[in-house]
């Protein structure tokens, strides 16, 4: 389902030509950008489009209950500044969360948001001073422009590709499995941008 029909073309513009200047001076050197954004994992799968023979088709358990959240600020050089729950994100948690990221930045840092209500909640507006100050800085993509935040790049190839179908088969293999992936990202698992 396509979001472009709800986008107001001038700002997508807007933001786009500024994000493609952000991205030029990252690759200067003069600061650092992570796109964020939360994605939830569960056990029905999420399975794409494959072949498979009628004598042997790919069976999945699909099942409700747990789940996990994950939110996480990634960078174009597959930097991956995550946290894994297993309860809703709120707005306190996500606040706590870019807390722990700031304290670690060691420059100028734009974090690219969407429009979700935790991030554009009071209590997360109010502590937007407080980070710039610390040189961290957000900006919000406009209404409805996922194709903007790169990290959805990130949740599209660990549910359609990385993930493993014995991931699938129970609540504990999915944690192991999704922490592998999350804890190599950079590593065994990349995204060429």
């Amino acid at each position: 389902m396509s979001l472009k029909s709800k986008q107001n073309e001038d700002d997508f513009k807007f933001k786009q030509q500024q994000i493609e200047t952000l991205k030029q001076l990252e690759d200067s050197g003069f600061i650092d950008i992570y796109f964020g954004d939360e994605s939830h994992f569960g056990l029905t799968p999420n399975v794409p489009y494959a072949w498979q023979t009628m004598d042997n088709p790919i069976l999945l358990p699909a099942a409700k209950g747990k789940f996990l959240n994950v939110v996480g600020l990634m960078s174009r050089k597959n930097d991956l500044f995550f946290e894994m729950h297993e309860t809703t994100f709120n707005t306190d948690n996500f606040i706590q969360f870019m807390e722990r990221f700031v304290e670690q930045t060691v420059k100028k840092t734009v974090v690219i948001l969407d429009n979700s209500p935790i991030h554009k909640s009071k209590k997360f507006k109010a502590k937007m001073a407080e980070w710039k100050e610390n040189d961290v800085l957000i900006y919000f993509l406009p209404p409805y422009s996922p194709e903007l935040n790169l990290i959805e790049i990130l949740w599209r190839r660990i549910k359609y590709q990385w993930l493993s179908f014995d991931a699938y088969l129970s609540f504990q293999n999915l944690k192991e499995r999704l922490s592998y992936v999350l804890d190599n990202f950079g590593k065994e698992y990349d995204i060429i941008f």
